[in-house]
């Protein structure tokens, strides 16, 4: 597979949320307001200026403490991405697929998008729109960063090595290889949808402990796929409707 590539190996991470703030500085995004839910995991959710957050979630076994699962959410930039083919059914240049580096990019010409429509088409809930400006937003790879030779600002901001980027081949390779190293003491271990994604997560435990969707989800709304689907006959449509 051509293009670039993620690797976060999360039996490094600790949850220090240095990706998450590097993202906000480099992206200049603004801080949010956030308050105690009853988490450290702060801001509660994604949005449209939050395109990097370290999820928490604390396991239990019965009513005793398991362990914690920590997982720095973000766009996983699909080698086939849904939200391109739903987004380029009423505007094929509101979401840009750059073919040098493979990162799924989003244009202010999002806002003439359906944005409910392009999140729910996203098997890992990744998209969200600012309310005012109707424009949608997610991580864009830091292709500014990458197209200049540098590492995007969160992989460059991880002191525990749990980041890893680039060549996609290269990067599939090591995660495979420490995948192996991993269920020799952690025999459920798997990479997420490591031939559909390029940010790849190796979990010691199964992937929905961390996270609903850490792995790609079944339930996408029906009308999303058939918009997606919709993307195929669009030039017919276009010709003849």
């Amino acid at each position: 597979m051509q293009g670039k590539s993620f690797f976060v190996d999360l039996t490094k991470c600790t949850a220090c949320r240095g990706c998450q703030v590097a993202c906000k500085q480099w992206k200049k995004l603004p801080a949010e307001e956030t308050r105690n839910w009853g988490s450290f995991q702060n801001p509660k959710d994604l949005s449209a200026i939050t395109y990097k957050l370290v999820r928490m979630t604390e396991a239990m076994e019965g009513e005793k403490f398991k362990q914690w699962y920590f997982f720095p959410d973000q766009c996983r930039h699909c080698v086939y991405p849904p939200c391109k083919m739903v987004g380029d059914y009423d505007d094929d240049q509101a979401i840009l697929h750059d073919q040098e580096t493979g990162a799924i990019l989003f244009t202010e010409r999002t806002k003439n998008l359906d944005g409910q429509q392009i999140r729910e088409s996203c098997p890992y809930d990744i998209p969200r729109w600012n309310e005012e400006t109707k424009i949608q937003t997610k991580c864009d790879m830091c292709i500014d960063r990458v197209q200049n030779g540098l590492l995007p600002a969160c992989v460059l901001s991880c002191p525990t090595g749990t980041m890893q980027f680039g060549d996609s081949d290269e990067i599939l390779e090591i995660a495979k290889k420490r995948l192996e190293e991993v269920k020799k003491y952690k025999p459920n271990a798997a990479l997420t949808d490591p031939n559909d994604v390029r940010v790849i997560f190796l979990c010691e435990d199964n992937p929905r402990e961390y996270f609903r969707y850490a792995v790609a989800s079944a339930d996408i709304p029906k009308y999303s796929r058939k918009a997606a689907l919709a993307k195929v006959a669009s030039p017919a449509r276009r010709i003849f409707g």
